[in-house]
């Protein structure tokens, strides 16, 4: 099948769709590091599954999903008959507004039916990083309470099947939907992705076909008890003390979030957005599926997970005209370009986000895949995600230097660690006020009310705005290592080697990288009178922690070099890993 192009600046214009390029003033105020988003556009007060429903109404015959590797293909309308089926199956399981459902997917299509079938529901989902490993799987369900979880049997070599047994063997001598388990006290449900049979677990599309009459009364009755300001997703991020928190937001928050992202790249329904990045992060689930929703844009899923054979193919193949990633992507299918010839003239825009872009990768971008307004992003989960994004039409210094301008309806300033406002041009920490900012970290008061005060959000980023508004990251005030996009929180990975019976103490850092940003670094001291390894760390951490937190470089000191007060000095370590890295090669 010939698929046209879909939206391109001759699109935009010959279709009678406007964009206002002359942007608003977004220049601070009074010399001072403070910037206030426009508000114009209104914010909208709908839930999620509102906004299904109003792109089922209004383009119900365009295509609203493909999933390349799985060959499905549904229409808006088809998509929203799919997801009201899920949603009264799971109805009939007993599920109801206020539980929560996990799901430990890749990108499939099951992946987005459960989304919006939660939020039909009124059922928190909770989005459980793929790359997960036992503890981290136990300590998300815990803390969230899942009644529910929806899984994959398995993906690029995780056994997700197998650690779930491990978790709650029980399930073994379980009737599906019964479980009763001493380490997972909340779960009753085991949703596997697939047709086998299970012990203890249903299938999927069983339970797709569980709903009926009684089920299809109950969603009307439904509609009236859920509100845009309900928490409807909890999303767990690394905490610096080690425990992750589950940002919770509400449908009001990413619903809008996801409009304005996908309004800064003039998305609209004649577009068809790739979507490689993954689901379980806000890049995927609310830039992406809600972002292209709100426009009635088409989704292409190219694979489960990220290869840029096959998204350069769908690329291709599909004809999309838009492509989210992070910088390493982006260089990935950079560099299989140059073996082939595809046709990618219909790539207008995009988004880049989760590192800093090389100016030489954002002109090969612009050059070689016709990316020419493609944007920059900078946010975080607790605020749905974004608060600054450049302009399809903003210059590739100031897209390269900078992550663009505040979003609408957001306020930002940039403190001192006095908690002062700075001036224009000087260093200090991000803050973000406004209708994104997250309900609260899930069951914990504490971690909530350290981290947004009278309204602001504390990033942990440091920052600096220009005097147009522009706004560049810096630094960070705690230690997070991005490593290809992922956050990693030294303080996790630290309390996790301390366990290791014969660590005395461990300091973990990141040093530059080129492929991923920055690398993750661990020195290790040994309990006296034992012999440890970095193949025994190495070992330790394999199938336990997910992959990008596992240090690549491991060194067992005898001391840790420290502050006259006792504090590591991780600058000093940082340096000279890194002066011994370059003397080795």
């Amino acid at each position: 099948m010939s698929i046209p192009c879909g939206n391109s600046a001759d699109n935009i214009s010959g279709k009678g769709a406007s964009f206002d390029l002359a942007h608003e003033c977004y220049a601070p105020h009074d010399g001072m590091s403070l910037v206030l988003g426009p508000i114009d556009k209104p914010l909208v007060r709908i839930t999620i599954s509102g906004l299904l429903a109003e792109a089922a109404s209004r383009f119900g015959a365009r295509e609203a999903v493909v999933f390349c590797e799985q060959g499905i293909r549904l229409t808006y309308r088809q998509l929203d008959r799919a997801v009201e089926q899920l949603a009264t199956g799971l109805l009939a399981l007993g599920l109801g507004k206020g539980d929560r459902l996990g799901i430990w997917s890749p990108n499939r299509f099951e992946w987005v039916l459960t989304q919006f079938a939660t939020a039909r529901i009124g059922v928190l989902l909770v989005n459980i990083n793929p790359a997960y490993r036992v503890s981290e799987l136990e300590y998300a369900l815990n803390n969230s309470g899942c009644r529910a979880l929806v899984l994959a049997r398995s993906f690029k070599g995780s056994d997700y099947a197998g650690m779930i047994r491990s978790l709650a063997p029980e399930l073994e001598d379980s009737e599906p939907g019964c479980l009763n388990s001493e380490r997972l006290p909340h779960l009753r449900h085991v949703i596997v992705l697939d047709d086998s049979d299970a012990p203890g677990a249903w299938n999927f599309n069983e339970v797709r076909k569980m709903g009926g009459r009684e089920q299809q009364l109950r969603l009307l009755e439904i509609d009236s008890e859920l509100s845009p300001n309900d928490a409807i997703n909890i999303q767990f991020t690394s905490g610096t003390t080690g425990s992750p928190k589950g940002a919770t937001l509400s449908h009001f928050n990413i619903v809008n979030n996801a409009r304005f992202v996908t309004d800064r790249i003039q998305l609209t329904e004649l577009d068809r957005l790739a979507i490689p990045v993954p689901l379980y992060h806000c890049f995927g689930m609310v830039m992406g599926v809600l972002g292209a929703v709100s426009k009635g844009a088409a989704l292409v899923f190219p694979g489960e997970g990220f290869d840029p054979v096959g998204t350069l193919d769908a690329l291709n193949k599909e004809r999309c005209t838009a492509v989210y990633g992070v910088p390493t992507m982006f260089v990935a299918m950079l560099h299989e370009l140059e073996s082939r010839n595809l046709d990618l003239s219909c790539l207008r825009t995009g988004i880049m986000a989760g590192a800093p872009c090389p100016v030489e990768v954002m002109q090969r971008v612009n050059r070689d895949m016709n990316l020419n307004e493609i944007t920059i992003c900078y946010g975080m989960t607790e605020t749905s995600p974004v608060s600054f994004q450049s302009f399809v039409d903003d210059p590739t210094k100031k897209r390269c230097e900078t992550v663009g301008r505040v979003h609408p309806h957001l306020e930002v300033k940039i403190i001192d660690a006095e908690g002062n406002m700075v001036p224009v041009g000087e260093q200090g920490e991000l803050c973000t006020r406004g209708y994104a900012v997250m309900k609260g970290y899930w069951n914990d008061e504490a971690k909530t009310s350290a981290a947004v005060r009278d309204g602001w959000m504390h990033t942990g980023d440091l920052a600096v705005l220009d005097i147009e508004g522009y706004c560049s990251i810096t630094g960070r005030v705690k230690d997070v290592i991005i490593r290809g996009g992922e956050n990693i929180y030294p303080r996790e990975v630290e309390e996790f080697l301390f366990r290791h019976p014969k660590v005395s103490e461990a300091q973990v850092f990141g040093i530059p990288d080129e492929k991923y940003g920055e690398e993750v670094c661990a020195w290790v001291v040994a309990n006296p009178g034992v012999r440890l390894t970095a193949i025994d760390l190495r070992n330790y951490c394999d199938g336990q922690i997910s992959h990008f937190k596992v240090p690549r470089h491991f060194r067992i000191v005898r001391e840790l070099p420290l502050t006259i007060s006792g504090k590591p000095k991780k600058f000093v370590m940082r340096d000279r890993m890194i002066e011994e890295l370059r003397n080795s090669t």
